[in-house]
């Protein structure tokens, strides 16, 4: 049996849509869907150029708009599902928003910050754990990027 349920299939699918709008604003393409009871409440992609905002990751801009839609910061128990392995930053955002699960689909083994280039959900000091899966839809996910930058190299 799969260790990805239909409903972990169907939101990556949904985080996919938005690395697709990333790509289509030339943005680095990844996307971010935050489900809380069985709810998209966020969705986000990266929009880091586009708004001159080093903050602007898929994740964060997902985490805004599902705090906005649940007027509270703390999305506790939400799971987040995204394309790339989050970095260091939009960790440090995930365990602020007390999600209990994230999904991701490509490793980043340059700034993945859950398992890849460090761990942060194994540190000790902070005060909230969650769950990290990744690989699903990796391949997928990969493809998407490599594409993206072998198009920016070709331009």
């Amino acid at each position: 049996m799969s260790q990805w349920s239909q409903v972990d299939r169907e939101m990556m699918e949904a985080a996919f849509q938005q690395a697709v709008i990333a790509q289509q604003e030339n943005e680095i393409p990844v996307g971010a869907i935050v489900l809380m009871s069985d709810k998209i409440i966020g969705y986000g992609h990266n929009q880091s150029i586009r708004n001159h905002d080093p903050t602007a990751h898929a994740e964060v801009m997902a985490l805004r708009m599902a705090s906005q839609q649940q007027k509270n910061y703390r999305l506790t128990g939400a799971s987040l599902f995204v394309t790339l392995e989050p970095c260091a930053m939009c960790v440090g955002a995930i365990l602020q928003a007390r999600l209990g699960r994230v999904i991701f689909g490509a490793y980043d083994s340059k700034a993945g910050a859950l398992g890849s280039a460090l761990d942060l959900s194994q540190q000790k000091g902070f005060n909230h754990r969650f769950e990290a899966i990744g690989g699903l839809y990796a391949n997928k996910s990969r493809h998407l990027l490599q594409s993206f930058f072998q198009d920016r190299r070709v331009s």
